[in-house]
């Protein structure tokens, strides 16, 4: 799923717990977390990757790179209209840290891509980009390191934008869907382009400004990275490991499913061996520049005055367990009011969500993305 911030919510909630099987009737099929694998099975679904080069892109900062490279992942067929747009297509966002590759997960693909399933690639066009930053888009660690332009979630959006109009021929999304930051570049993409989706699913997040303690958490693994001598600026020769570890530590606490982890650790001999070798393996999948500029693109984030612009159907979702957008903030509950045609539902905290990765374990929402595809049909 990962690199840093999404690397250790992958090692806490998607490689340790996201690795089980659904759940099942009877509670001893659970195995113990600690002999888990820690990566996911090869893909079995026909996903084709490319690239779509943006030449003399321009960020919102002002600044610009001669070639933006938009990579992007496909499922299925585009079926196009008499103009050559294409009519089916539905494109998934990614959180901070991951790829789109992170949707071609069990949990996510089996239950959606299959035939007579929600988003059955016989009948739909998937299209899972990188953001920019992220996988296989230009991102600091291709060799500018800290003099990259400092992008953010417009700048995300306005690439992904131009890869469906400009090069895909998608004039109108049938579905938009994310998770987490996903979720969040939903709404921008939603207040930036009415018009660019039939529908609109987001999943784990919020649409003000982040503040409060999830702005905190994010500065502080900035400020760490950015504290250890070895990072020398960005120009660092050696991975900057004590900034590093503390990343990787704050996304495991950001990551964490208290109710899930409790069931399945109940002592503290299970819990610490469930710990061995998480915050290791997330710092080795990191580049710490790469996970700077990730978490500082949220910076000015906030659509909240401009979601009245969303006036087509929205399911937005989020979970009880989740520690980043946590229910007792009331928040979507005022803000889903500016959307004339939205609506918001909370999944419960059991022993089976999985905190903030609960976006990506389709079993949790699957039926409210069946009903919004029925009303928008």
């Amino acid at each position: 799923m990962i690199r840093t911030l999404a690397a250790a919510f992958a090692l806490a909630t998607t490689t340790i717990a996201a690795a089980q099987a659904p759940p099942a009737t009877a509670p001893a099929a659970r195995p113990p977390v600690a002999t888990l694998p820690t990566t996911p099975a090869a893909s079995k679904w026909p996903v084709a990757e490319a690239d779509y080069a943006i030449p003399n892109f321009r960020f919102g900062s002002g600044e610009t790179l001669p070639k933006l490279n938009q990579h992007y992942r496909t499922l299925g067929t585009p079926r196009r209209d008499a103009a050559g747009n294409v009519v089916n297509a539905v494109m998934v966002l990614h959180g901070t840290g991951g790829t789109g590759a992170q949707f071609l997960r069990p949990q996510f693909a089996d239950a959606l891509y299959g035939p007579g399933q929600p988003l059955d690639i016989t009948r739909y066009f998937i299209i899972l980009p990188d953001a920019i930053g992220h996988g296989g888009s230009t991102k600091p660690s291709d060799g500018l390191r800290m003099t990259f332009p400092k992008y953010d979630y417009d700048d995300m959006v306005d690439a992904q934008y131009r890869l469906l109009t400009e090069h895909l021929k998608v004039k109108q999304l049938r579905l938009l869907m994310g998770t987490s930051m996903g979720c969040m570049m939903d709404f921008v993409h939603g207040t930036r382009h009415p018009d660019a989706a039939r529908a609109i699913m987001p999943t784990a997040c919020q649409t003000v400004e982040l503040a409060g303690r999830n702005r905190l958490w994010r500065q502080m693994t900035i400020d760490a990275i950015k504290a250890d001598p070895l990072w020398q600026g960005g120009n660092y020769t050696s991975p900057p490991l004590g900034g590093l570890r503390t990343a990787a530590v704050l996304g495991v606490i950001a990551g964490s499913a208290p109710v899930r982890m409790q069931a399945d650790w109940p002592t503290r001999e299970k819990a610490e061996a469930a710990l061995k070798g998480i915050v290791e393996r997330a710092m080795a999948e990191t580049d710490a520049n790469d996970t700077i500029y990730r978490l500082d693109a949220s910076r000015n984030y906030n659509p909240s005055p401009l979601l009245g612009r969303i006036t087509v159907p929205v399911t937005w979702i989020n979970s009880a367990d989740d520690f980043i957008n946590p229910p007792g903030l009331a928040l979507p509950e005022r803000e889903v009011k500016k959307m004339p045609n939205a609506r918001f539902v909370l999944i419960p905290e059991t022993a089976e969500t999985r905190g903030h990765s609960t976006h990506t374990w389709a079993q949790f929402w699957t039926a409210e993305l069946v009903d919004l595809l029925k009303r928008t049909e």
